[in-house]
């Protein structure tokens, strides 16, 4: 029998909701502090299997949540393109070359990168129980395309931006490699033993209407389209943070089977349009988490109604905090344990 997550992205509503957290995996938990600091560095953890797989089922194990999210970087497919990653303590990743100064020419890919994350994958499937599902995820392109030019990340993405208005083709040329690459990263996680899989465009609220349909939503709709074609029944969760009133569009036209709405979205305004009976995903402030009190009880509560007619899958607006307290991740578990629609 399919969990209760994998059958909510399927499009059944239950009295229950279930919920998983994004970045659940992660600097919150002690024990996760404390594997990483016996590990070393970031990148080395994800490359060890057997760390990455326990970090994946760590919150699983504590909390109970009805997804575990695989624990890895949306930054691994440009590194199997080619591109040197580096996670410097204090200043985040670092790619190189900076596709700003070189062409994607220059790159040679390595695929076997890719093979380690498909080896945790496997490992973490093998572990978790049937009503646990499994998620495998990706970067969306547009966003893993501002972190190749620019060569690291930046606050409004304007190198790539700028890039995307003075040289279209160009653009375009490793937009459509880095959707190639993601849609044979994501099919490998499936083969793997990924259930269903999430692209996260964290930076997608940067474009102008004009440019979001050319580099979200029709790199995202030729994603969703080979995943259906090529694994029948995985459904693909949408995540455009940022994307406002240009949601919708995303939701229908992309062609995903489920759509995350990030904080800054009126779940009232989404449960209204969005495309009927599609599961939501969503989508409590991660800050109010990490404040915690009767606050974050209450909007819990409102999330929950205002998603109740439709499949809800109970989130967070985007990654959880490293400085929340585990009482407060605790003490939501049982708001939404606790609710029945």
């Amino acid at each position: 029998m399919p969990g209760l997550l994998l059958e909510t992205l399927r499009g059944q509503r239950a009295d229950a909701v279930p919920m998983w957290l994004m970045r659940q995996a992660g600097r919150y938990l002690p024990e996760y502090r404390e594997l990483r600091a016996d590990k070393g560095g970031f990148l080395e953890l994800v490359y060890d299997t057997d760390a990455a797989a326990e970090v994946t089922i760590q919150p699983i194990r504590r909390f109970g949540f009805d997804g575990a999210i695989l624990f890895s970087d949306i930054l691994i497919v440009p590194y199997a393109m080619g591109q040197q990653l580096a996670f410097l303590a204090g200043e985040g990743p670092q790619l190189t070359p900076r596709l700003a100064e070189h062409p994607l020419s220059s790159l040679v890919a390595v695929p076997e990168r890719l093979a380690p994350i498909y080896r945790t994958v496997g490992k973490v499937k093998a572990a978790l129980g049937p009503e646990t599902t499994l998620l495998g995820f990706a970067g969306s392109p547009w966003t893993v395309a501002t972190y190749m030019v620019n060569g690291e990340g930046s606050r409004d993405q304007h190198e790539t931006r700028a890039l995307a208005y003075r040289d279209p083709a160009r653009f375009q040329a490793i937009i459509d490699t880095i959707t190639q690459v993601t849609v044979e990263y994501l099919v490998g996680q499936i083969e793997a033993g990924a259930e269903a899989v999430q692209l996260f465009d964290s930076w997608s609220g940067s474009l102008a209407p004009d440019e979001f349909e050319r580099w979200v939503i029709a790199p995202n709709t030729a994603i969703a389209v080979a995943i259906h074609e090529r694994c029948p029944g995985v459904p693909v969760i949408g995540f455009p943070k940022g994307a406002g009133e240009k949601l919708p569009a995303y939701a229908s036209e992309t062609g995903v089977d489920a759509v995350g709405v990030d904080e800054t979205i009126d779940p009232v305004w989404a449960a209204r349009e969005l495309p009927q009976g599609m599961p939501v995903q969503g989508n409590l402030d991660p800050l109010l988490l990490l404040a915690g009190g009767d606050a974050l009880v209450a909007r819990a509560e409102a999330i929950l109604r205002a998603f109740a007619e439709r499949p809800h899958v109970f989130n967070l607006g985007h990654g959880i905090d490293r400085r929340t307290p585990i009482e407060h991740v605790e003490r939501l578990k049982a708001t939404i344990r606790g609710w029945r629609g």
